[in-house]
């Protein structure tokens, strides 16, 4: 049996925002692109791996959050702290310049991690946290 990642899912506040994001600076491919009452859902994907989604939903959508819940979420997105992606790359170092110079803010430049990984750190426009780290 062979199991794979699909699809994981990643908050977001602002569909346009993350949309330019994901597509012009992260260069990944718009895979779906959902509306319903006044939430937006967007699944993007890496080029060349169509098997692998990223749904980008809002954080209201699920009907068993409370509002404290709610508002919580939203100081999290805030930080940085409630949602995490790990990408990697061949040279991070060059993954780092082109995602820098598309407008990201930056977390971390290029490091040697003490654990044996160079990666570095970007925020998305909802505050997750997107690392890129050297394909090992």
């Amino acid at each position: 049996m062979n199991i794979t990642i699909h699809t994981s899912f990643l908050p977001q506040n602002d569909p346009d925002a993350a949309l330019v994001f994901y597509r012009d600076v992260l260069g990944f491919e718009i895979r779906n692109d959902v509306g319903y009452n006044g939430m937006h859902w967007i699944t993007v994907g890496p080029a060349g791996q169509p098997d692998t989604n990223v749904v980008l939903f809002p954080p209201a959508a699920n009907p068993g959050v409370t509002d404290d819940e709610q508002r919580m979420i939203a100081d999290m997105m805030a930080k940085g702290t409630y949602g995490h992606l790990v990408l990697a790359s061949d040279d991070v170092d060059a993954a780092f310049d082109l995602v820098q110079s598309r407008g990201a803010e930056v977390v971390q430049e290029p490091t040697d991690q003490p654990y044996g990984i160079r990666d570095c750190a970007f925020r998305d426009p909802s505050g997750n946290l997107i690392r890129i780290q050297a394909r090992g």
